[in-house]
């Protein structure tokens, strides 16, 4: 590897999936300002998903509409066809 390109300040960060909830601890270099109290009591930064694996539906095996941010309209919008 490399020397000097990898970021060195990782830490233990918690991932909370806001479409339902669910949240895991991992590492991290990502900033946040945020922090939560996790399932073991102690206090970690936050980083908030709009979709993790629990509610993907490739994932979940179940076929469901994720559309957090109106993400179809806005795409039609953008390109419909000006008459």
């Amino acid at each position: 590897m490399k020397q000097g390109i990898h970021p060195e300040n990782y830490r233990f960060v918690v991932f909370k999936d806001m479409s339902n909830g669910t949240s895991f601890l991992s590492k991290s270099a990502a900033q946040t300002k945020e922090t939560i109290t996790f399932e073991d009591g102690k206090e970690y930064p936050v980083i908030k998903l709009e979709i993790s694996n629990t509610s993907h539906p490739f994932y979940t095996g179940k076929n469901m509409l994720v559309d957090t941010a109106g993400r179809i309209d806005k795409f039609n919008k953008r390109y419909a066809k000006k008459k």
